[in-house]
């Protein structure tokens, strides 16, 4: 895909400073800007870039004054940095607006989808699938049988969701993620040896959800798991049956979250974070990476640490942690002293 400089101005409301028919088909750092390729200039210190870069087309911000002669041409915006997130979304809607059915691909003959849908070659519908307007399914995909999917939501290739599950509006599953797998529910019979047990439920992701590569979410055993509105999930994060993620929640990856735990609303939870089964992680709370978590936490809280503690704390006591053998050393000398004296 191939922008002048006025059809970006167009897009941005901005002003062009140079030629306005000069067109680029790539995006780049200002420092590493080629002929052909956008960038843009948001932070001062990278300023001294302008007078060399290679790049077509910078964005800057209308208060800048060049002090030297440029080469590339200029669109004057507001803010240039939010002007260039803008335009990384309008190309990425516009690199994304597949719409069609590529052969071969599979629909059972029960399912049936919106307008300006997109399925891509070796993609799967079972029975009963319902899919909304523009929704985006990529090459290998697995959409099992009673799935429903609301509007504008796009299945990334590889993705795998299995029967019952409901996804809603505005959703991201990103490639390799497993939705509705079996929770992890086996019981030990008499002789010891483990039977599993059936999980019957499904799994709920509401509206504007963003699911990274290779997380998997298992179903429920009765009832729903469910990943409420606006909740963002890293790549590569586990989540167990009947767990509940509150709205607008962010998880970091590799984060493990056991059964049966609901996590409240505006939660910031770290990479690598472990936390049992059965809690009640309160709202507004914020987990720092590679913490441990096994009880109950209040709405607000900061945790460190495994298993976790207050953050405060965590960071006043991790100074003694490092000095712990210098004050042991200084205790035994003390007992010697004491000793000696008695």
């Amino acid at each position: 895909m191939r922008f002048t400089a006025e059809q970006i101005a167009g897009i941005l409301e901005g002003d062009v400073v140079g030629n306005p028919d000069v067109e680029v088909s790539k995006l780049s750092k200002i420092e590493e800007g080629t002929e052909g390729s956008l960038t843009f200039l948001a932070n001062p210190k990278y300023t001294p870039y302008i007078y060399s870069t290679k790049a077509s087309i910078t964005i800057v911000n209308k208060t800048f004054e060049p002090e030297n002669d440029i080469e590339t041409t200029l669109i004057r915006v507001e803010d240039a940095y939010k002007s260039f997130s803008k335009l990384l979304e309008y190309y990425n809607q516009v690199k994304n607006n597949k719409v069609g059915i590529e052969q071969p691909s599979f629909a059972s003959e029960t399912a049936t989808y919106g307008e300006d849908v997109y399925l891509g070659a070796f993609s799967y519908l079972g029975e009963n699938v319902k899919l909304g307007n523009n929704v985006k399914i990529y090459p290998q995909a697995y959409i099992g049988d009673n799935v429903t999917i609301g509007d504008n939501t796009t299945i990334f290739a590889g993705a795998k969701i299995y029967s019952e599950t409901k996804v809603g509006n505005h959703c991201i599953i990103n490639s390799g993620a497993i939705i509705g797998a079996d929770g992890f529910g086996f019981a030990p019979d008499e002789n010891g040896a483990f039977q599993k047990i059936p999980q019957t439920g499904n799994v709920i992701i509401e509206d504007y959800v963003d699911i990274g590569s290779a997380t998997t979410i298992d179903r429920a055993t009765l009832g729903s798991t469910i990943i409420r509105k606006g909740v963002k999930l890293d790549n590569q994060i586990q989540i167990a049956h009947n767990v509940e993620i509150g709205e607008n929640t962010v998880i970091a990856a590799q984060t493990g979250i056991a059964g049966s735990t609901k996590i409240g609303q505006y939660c910031m939870i770290g990479g690598q974070v472990g936390i049992a089964g059965h809690l009640t992680i309160g709202d507004k709370v914020r987990v720092q990476a590679q913490t441990g978590i096994g009880h109950r936490v209040k709405d607000g809280e900061k945790l460190y640490g495994s298993p976790a503690i207050d953050y405060g704390n965590y960071v006043k006591s991790y100074v003694h942690f490092k000095n712990l053998p210098g004050i042991v050393k200084t205790i035994n000398e003390l007992e010697k002293k004491v000793n000696g004296n008695s």
